[in-house]
This record gives C-alpha cells, structure tokens and sequence, in this order.
C-alpha cells in the first residue's frame, strides 16, 4: 500500500512546509460527498494518529488515515499549475469514473 507523489508535488509541500514553519507532511483522505460519492481532502500533517498510516515519497511523509487508504490505495499525487490556478491533482487507479468538474470520485 502506497500513495506517491510526483516531484512537482513533493517541492509544493516542502516549500509550504518551510513557509509555514511547521507540519510533517501531507495528510490526504477523502469524504463522502460530490456528485460522484467521494472527494478528496487535503491538508498539511500537523501530527501523526493511531489510526493514520504514514508514506515516504520523495523525502516528503504523506498520512492517510486508515479509513481512506483502501479507496485511493496506489494513488499518485501530482501539483499542476494552470495560468493562475493551481491544485493537487490525483491519479487514482480504484476510481471508477469522476464527475465533470473533477471534484469528485467512485470506486
């Protein structure tokens, strides 16, 4: 089990990290929600939970709870800037289909 990050990914987490002066990594999971049932979360690491599992990919730790990695399990995590909008933007090999927007996810 494993969720990697594309280089362009784990430098936008190390620079915010520096930024913000604290943090351990990036927490991912997802929520149900969205037109197509899930939509991912993310956010900076602040701690590390029982029930979190913890990822090393390219030098950066990324946490996922344990009820999350069964859905995005072998997922890639890539930062992609677009004019002047930017985003993380997952690569998720369990999802099935995803809505227009791209907000949201099923399995």
């Amino acid at each position: 089990m494993a969720i990697l990050l594309t280089e362009s990914a784990a430098d936008r987490v190390r620079t915010h990290l520096a930024q913000r002066g604290a943090g351990l990594g990036l927490r991912v999971g997802i929520k149900k929600t969205g037109c197509s049932g899930f939509a991912y979360v993310v956010n900076y690491a602040d701690e590390i939970l029982p029930e979190d599992a913890v990822f090393e990919a390219r030098g950066v730790k990324v946490v996922v709870d344990l009820l999350s990695l069964p859905l995005i399990d072998g997922t890639v995590v890539d930062f992609v800037k677009q004019g002047l909008n930017e985003a993380f933007k997952f690569q998720n090999p369990k999802a099935k289909g995803e809505c227009g927007c791209g907000e949201s996810f099923n399995v």
